[in-house]
């Protein structure tokens, strides 16, 4: 029986020299206590080295899947070909079936191999011969992170130090470019001020400033490559009669060294978006989709790297880059705010005022998602990112239709329409029997009381013309009927003030109450 062994070093192929004594299994342990004990049952026929790591990583990595490397298949075909007749035991079991369809050997794998394995393995050193410790240590550490990247699926095209260094460069390139555009249109403005007010794009006034010079060599000079028909007449009208000052040919030449250089920096900055892009499409795909290639790589540049931003939680996405508003708003006790450099995406900047918060929260969580299936994920299709921004989409049009329907008419009748009315048959309780307070209102009091005041003035100036018939009568019973008068319209005012504090009682005594009272003081008047 012949054993293949793998080795971080190389291939080992064994020689089984007493295989009574694998049959036990329980015992086969004690065999391999010792490196002699170890050469008594197997013996090395023939050992293959690896030449460097990368074809020790190939070796590896064809085990692993269990594929038959080239190499391994050439050491077979010399080796164990020979002695065909004889099996051949291997440790992985799919590896053992690929051996016999591609090369018809017969291979074995049982507990007996794995714990023949195991025993090889304690006694490795004392078997192989010409194979220092150390050496072997440092090849299976090398081996190990060869291999850990592999199963990492590692590769330089998944380096996001680059896109990093690419938006940050970007980001630089747009101020200076912003800075030499600006001090450029202010100098030649000395010259030639109405310029800058027809032509409104920077690099195609850098372009025109850069070919015609001076002002008074745009009547001569063609533009039309640079500029339109209609534009180009009106710069040639306003270079005859512009109120710009005279500059000298030097002051020229530097300003059109300067348009050289916004024109170039322009050119490479287009150049880098391009990179940038590519490079965002090759390491975050479903990332770009979501929110495009600058936000996205903003995103990553702000994190430190995509998977420091996998790690990230939706609510962090959601405030990437808006740290100081978060704190200060908490330490202040205000409204935190809703978005950071997600603000700037596609999709938040379609949506109304009042829905930016909702779409920015629900945009994050998806782009969450997103992130992390490009930096876990094998797969490097955009297909998920697609299926998400559709998502978003649609309930950003939701959105926008509730609003419609609640400024409309008609959405209004709908929502009437929609609301559950239920209409119950038990009698409630009415507690306003209960109160002893008066129910009327306080405003229908003072009226009332303002009404009674009126009515007893009205009273008093119609007995006035009595009392002085009655004053010429002798004094004795005269002033007994006012007396009387006295005390039954005292009796009267506070039968009225009973009357406004019992409401509860029925109308109908109130109407009889009054009409007594209206009798009474008619008889009085007559006596």
């Amino acid at each position: 029986m012949l054993v293949l062994f793998e080795t971080a070093a190389g291939y080992a192929i064994f020689k089984v020299l007493n295989e009574k004594k694998l049959q036990e299994v329980d015992s086969l342990w004690k065999e391999f206590e010792t490196p002699e004990k170890a050469n008594k049952i197997v013996k090395l026929k023939h050992f293959e080295k690896f030449q460097d790591t990368t074809e020790a990583l190939a070796a590896s990595t064809a085990l692993v899947e269990g594929k038959l490397s080239k190499n391994l298949k050439k050491i077979l075909k010399k080796i164990v070909a020979k002695d065909a007749h004889e099996q051949l035991a291997v440790a992985d079991a799919k590896l053992g079936g690929v051996i016999k369809d591609k090369l018809n050997l017969s291979c074995i794998h049982s507990p007996m191999v794995t714990e023949l394995m195991r025993g090889i393995r304690s006694q490795i050193e004392g078997l192989i011969t010409g194979l220092p410790s150390r050496e072997m240590a440092a090849m299976c550490l090398g081996l190990a992170h060869s291999l850990s990247r592999y199963k990492l699926k590692f590769s330089p095209d998944k380096v996001d130090t680059m896109i990093i260094q690419a938006i940050s460069l970007l980001d630089d390139l747009d101020k200076e470019l912003n800075n030499y555009i600006m001090r450029c249109r202010e100098w030649y403005g000395w010259h030639f001020p109405e310029l800058g007010k027809i032509i409104t794009d920077n690099l195609t006034y850098c372009k025109c400033v850069r070919k015609v010079g001076d002002r008074s060599n745009f009547a001569s000079s063609d533009v039309s490559d640079i500029l339109p028909e209609e534009i180009e007449e009106d710069v040639k009208a306003a270079a005859e009669i512009s109120m710009g000052t005279e500059v000298s040919e030097e002051d020229i030449n530097n300003i059109i060294h300067l348009c050289d250089q916004v024109i170039e920096i322009s050119e490479y900055r287009t150049q880098l978006y391009d990179y940038l892009k590519n490079r965002m499409m090759a390491i975050a795909p479903n990332l770009t989709v979501m929110v495009g290639e600058l936000v996205g790589a903003r995103l990553i540049a702000h994190a430190g790297s995509l998977l420091n931003l996998a790690k990230h939680p939706a609510s962090t996405v959601q405030l990437l880059g808006a740290e100081k508003a978060l704190f200060r708003a908490l330490k202040t006790k205000r409204d935190t705010p809703k978005f950071g450099l997600i603000y700037h995406a596609s999709l938040v900047g379609q949506t109304n005022i009042k829905n930016k918060g909702k779409i920015s929260r629900m945009l994050a969580a998806k782009t969450a998602l997103t992130i992390r299936y490009d930096a876990l994920g094998e797969n490097t299709s955009a297909e998920m990112g697609a299926e998400n921004r559709l998502k978003v989409e649609t309930r950003m049009r939701l959105l926008e239709e509730r609003g419609i329907r609640r400024i409309s008419g008609t959405g209004k009748a709908l929502a009437r329409t929609d609301k559950y009315q239920n209409k119950s048959e038990i009698k409630v309780f009415d507690p306003s029997g209960d109160s002893t307070l008066p129910a009327v209102s306080k405003k229908r009091k003072i009226q009332e009381v303002e009404e009674q005041d009126t009515e007893i003035a009205l009273k008093a100036k119609k007995f006035k013309p009595d009392m002085k018939e009655e004053r010429t009568v002798e004094d004795g019973e005269p002033v007994k009927k006012k007396k009387k008068k006295k005390d039954k319209e005292k009796q009267a005012e506070e039968e009225e003030v009973l009357n406004e504090e019992h409401p509860a009682s029925p109308t109908v005594e109130n109407t009889e109450k009054k009409k007594k009272k209206k009798k009474k003081m008619k008889d009085e008047d007559e006596d």
